[in-house]
């Protein structure tokens, strides 16, 4: 972990897909700074697994089964949420999938149906939820999982990569529009992280992924929790709507670059 120090005891984080991956990293993350932590996802044993790491390393933390598809089951969450902890500060919407690699033109419309409900109009679903609890109490952070895939377009991603823009899209649309409400949003985009996410692409994907990534290397669920803390903390109390790339480089170099032809 990097030698950087953050605190945010008093203060309650909710994280969305924190059963696994960047979330449960996340979620750590807020636990070891001393915030109460809404650990949300809708695999209730992987999200009591985190709840009982964070418990385990002395923080506070409480899990909420959530369906971030459903906006009822996200309403409801938010409030218990409230109801538990007496408030909501931050929030990390973080769940996703990643849907079919194939290309555009095959991708099966229930497939479609499934990654954009899940990748995008769920994190409408979570900021309207957090937003009516955020702004009578004047404000807070709101970060939105994006993805490299959402400043640059790859091959055989077609929903992914929609969606993912389309989180861009909507955490510039919610930050102008809640910024006199104290509330700042922002997203955060990661490359090619190592999470069972990422494992379970096809080899050839994932070789392509690394031969595109400057640093050689891919990045840890780790380094995506830090970039969340700083979007959450007040050391960025002047960004909002922004796309931070934690990528190692990988969209940098992505511009007019045919993965398949890079060299090793």
């Amino acid at each position: 972990m990097p030698d950087i120090s953050y605190d945010f005891s008093g203060r309650t984080v909710l994280v969305t897909g924190s059963g696994s991956g960047i979330g449960r990293a996340t979620a750590l993350a807020f636990g070891a700074t001393g915030a109460n932590v809404a650990v949300a996802d809708i695999a209730e044993a992987a999200g009591a697994e985190t709840v009982e790491l964070i418990r385990a390393a002395g923080g506070t933390a409480e899990f909420f089964r959530t369906d971030v598809a459903d906006f009822d089951s996200v309403e409801a969450s938010v409030a218990a949420v409230v109801e538990r902890f007496g408030g909501l500060d931050v929030a990390h919407n973080n769940a996703g999938v990643e849907g079919e690699h194939v290309p555009l033109g095959r991708i099966r419309t229930d497939d479609w149906k499934r990654v954009v409900d899940i990748d995008f109009n769920a994190v409408y679903f979570c900021i309207k939820a957090e937003v009516a609890v955020m702004a009578p109490r004047g404000g807070g952070s709101i970060i939105n999982t994006a993805s490299a895939s959402g400043l640059v377009a790859g091959y055989n991603l077609g929903a992914y990569t929609a969606a993912k823009h389309g989180v861009i899209g909507l955490t510039k649309a919610a930050a102008i529009d809640h910024a006199r409400d104290g509330i700042r949003v922002n997203a955060i985009c990661p490359g090619p992280i190592d999470t069972p996410f990422l494992q379970e692409l096809p080899q050839p994907l994932k070789d392509r992924l690394l031969l595109g990534t400057p640093m050689s290397r891919l990045g840890q669920a780790d380094e995506i929790a830090q970039g969340v803390l700083w979007l959450a903390s007040s050391g960025s109390s002047y960004v909002t709507g922004t796309a931070l790339s934690v990528d190692g480089g990988t969209v940098a170099l992505s511009a007019g670059t045919n993965f398949t032809d890079l060299e090793p």
